[in-house]
């Protein structure tokens, strides 16, 4: 009987050589899977560092989709546009199922090592702060949360500096429906995105005539449909920090579920979520 490991094998699998490229070696393996070292002897600490390692290239890779549907967007490519924005509310809820599996470890399983976190804390994701600077939510004060490293300092500085990718949604819609972006509100650069009443016509103009203005009542739908994701996965964090600690604060100083449940209030899209009581 022929083993199925060697390289004849009917199905066609191939060894790997000592001098081609094998599985392991493209992805990096050996260094990403070294790179789990609880500092405790505590069970659920491996748990508590993949989780969160995972969370972290989740959101690497929602930066790079919704940089792209920033330029495609900026390039009149809509259909690439509306690609990526459907991809990032899928990564959206790759982010939110992750939190079902943190959510199986009890308050005596995380007591057990959460010394040995020291101060360090979610949130100081400098990604999770990219990922909100680029659809809206900008609070420019926490950028001394990354003063300690000074490219990713830069990185965000810069993002900041540039309209989000909301606004670049906003001067899209005023110039399709008006012909001209004469009356485009002046982007908010460095505040969250507060609610517009000019905005908010534009789009009630979208959605009283669909027929008309179809790609932009797309996008509309789209930007909710990532922001229903995104609140989600908020709602998420606070329920499980809820349930694993209470009301203790935070490992990086913050109040916990109090500073959490407040972020709940963050809308990224404020107008096309009131506008819905109009229409």
């Amino acid at each position: 009987m022929m083993d199925p490991q060697t390289p004849n094998h009917p199905e066609g699998a191939k060894m790997t050589k000592s001098d081609s490229m094998s599985y392991g070696d493209y992805l990096h393996l050996e260094d990403i899977l070294a790179h789990q070292q609880p500092k405790s002897d505590a069970h659920d600490e491996m748990l508590f560092i993949i989780q969160h390692q995972t969370s972290e290239l989740w959101m690497k890779l929602a930066i790079h989709e919704m940089t792209a549907a920033r330029e495609a967007l900026r390039s009149g490519d809509t259909a690439k546009m509306f690609k990526t924005l459907a991809r990032v509310s899928r990564i959206l809820e790759q982010l939110n199922s992750a939190w079902d599996v943190l959510r199986t470890m009890t308050p005596a399983d995380y007591t057990r090592f959460r010394d040995a976190l020291g101060p360090s804390s979610g949130f100081q994701s400098y990604q999770y702060r990219m990922i909100e600077y680029i659809l809206g939510n900008r609070n420019p004060g926490m950028l001394r949360l990354h003063s300690h490293l000074p490219e990713i300092h830069k990185a965000l500085s810069d993002e900041l500096a540039r309209p989000s990718f909301y606004h670049e949604v906003i001067e899209h819609l005023f110039r399709t429906v008006d012909g001209h972006g004469k009356n485009l509100p002046a982007p908010q650069l460095h505040q969250p995105h507060a609610p517009v009443p000019a905005i908010q016509e534009k789009w009630k103009v979208v959605y009283q005539n669909i027929d008309e203005f179809w790609t932009l009542y797309e996008l509309g739908e789209k930007l909710v449909d990532l922001e229903d994701y995104f609140r989600r996965w908020r709602f998420n964090h606070v329920t499980t920090v809820e349930r694993v600690i209470g009301f203790k604060r935070g490992t990086g100083g913050t109040s916990g579920v109090q500073y959490l449940r407040q972020m709940l209030d963050v809308e990224l899209f404020p107008e096309l979520w009131h506008l819905r009581g109009e229409l």
